[in-house]
């Protein structure tokens, strides 16, 4: 059972998201919070798997939120949830850990096919995205943009096998049942890959090379 905490400063939203969560056998909505205090204060009464945060709440926000709820529960998965133009959370987003962001009208399908992928360590980004992530990460040291081919010469031919696995959302443990390796082998590698390429967040690799 994937448990599931929503945090957004609108009751209306939350009791249509968990409406819609309702439907999936495999998912349960154990608490809700209405600003980023009331989220941290539910994580020390429940366990939670993935949190659906709004990005604009009162008191704290979703993402200074999220930074914190990151360092203190790292196994606890944060998906955003977003209007399509309140893009410029999604990089600071990306920066503390979050697994993905979510549009908040969304199909009932989208949303709960996302929280499923999210559970199984997958990164997740609505597609309407995708052109603002790629221009902002394919743009590093001080703007220089540093091209593909040139970041997959930096890397080994099995980090470039597994960078490519990533890229096309699949979790360390597929990898490591399409590689036949384990799957502490797999998070070793993904970490010398961030190491490479200097990112801090699978996230950030994930979105990097979206295609």
């Amino acid at each position: 059972m994937i448990k599931v905490m929503i945090a957004d400063n609108q009751v209306i939203i939350r009791e249509g998201i968990k409406k819609i969560l309702s439907l999936d056998k495999d998912i349960e909505v154990v608490c809700e919070a209405s600003d980023g205090y009331e989220v941290i204060d539910q994580l020390s009464n429940y366990n939670i798997n993935i949190i659906l945060m709004d990005v604009r709440m009162p008191k704290m926000d979703g993402i200074r939120t999220t930074n914190i709820v990151k360092k203190q529960y790292p196994d606890v998965k944060i998906i955003i949830l977003t209007t399509f133009n309140e893009d410029e959370y999604i990089f600071e987003g990306i920066k503390y850990g979050i697994s993905g962001y979510i549009l908040k009208d969304s199909e009932i399908d989208y949303i709960i096919k996302s929280i499923k992928d999210v559970y199984m360590d997958k990164m997740l980004f609505d597609s309407s995205m995708t052109p603002k992530l790629v221009n902002a990460l394919n743009n590093t040291n001080n703007g220089e943009k540093v091209r593909n081919d040139k970041i997959f010469s930096l890397l080994t031919d099995r980090e470039n096998e597994i960078l490519e696995l990533v890229i096309d959302g699949k979790s360390n443990n597929e990898i490591s049942k399409t590689l036949f390796i384990s799957e502490g082998t797999v998070k070793n590698y993904v970490s010398k890959i961030l190491k490479k390429l200097n990112l801090k967040r699978r996230s950030q690799l994930a979105a990097l090379f979206i295609k």
